[in-house]
């Protein structure tokens, strides 16, 4: 079976954190003149504009900050997933990303729940992060 749902346009901004992802890892954009560890990945670093960057591991450890449970289908590909969550996860190096979280059900997720990376292969090329609890979880 392929996969449906909508992937990701993969551009030079973000090519290094797919190709990251590709390999089980999460990255993100870091500025070699002030340290500084941004996302989303732009040309230049959004605190000093310096253009000398490299991606950086991060450890994919983080806090759910937000999130929400879709229970409308927009997406084909999300049918069978009904309802599904997105989670704005908050990483220990302090960027948010965007996700969803696996291995718990959409009531038991709660704000400040600590989470850490997995990875959901979707195609040969596309590999996507996802986030699991970590810790103590609220009895169902």
């Amino acid at each position: 079976m392929s996969y449906i749902k909508p992937l990701p346009a993969i551009d030079n901004w973000n090519r290094g954190f797919w190709a990251a992802a590709q390999d089980e890892r999460l990255a993100a954009p870091h500025c070699l003149d002030c340290g500084h560890i941004f996302f989303p990945p732009g040309a230049c670093c959004p605190r000093c504009l310096c253009q000398r960057l490299n991606w950086k591991t991060l450890s994919g450890r983080g806090a759910v900050e937000s999130w929400t449970v879709f229970h409308q289908l927009y997406y084909k590909g999300f049918a069978s997933e009904l309802p599904y969550n997105v989670a704005v996860i908050k990483l220990e190096e302090g960027i948010s990303l965007m996700s969803n979280i696996v291995g718990i059900s959409n009531d038991r997720i709660e704000s400040g729940m600590a989470v850490e990376v997995v990875f959901e292969k979707a195609t040969d090329d596309i590999t996507i992060p996802k986030f699991r609890p970590i810790g103590p979880v609220r009895p169902a």
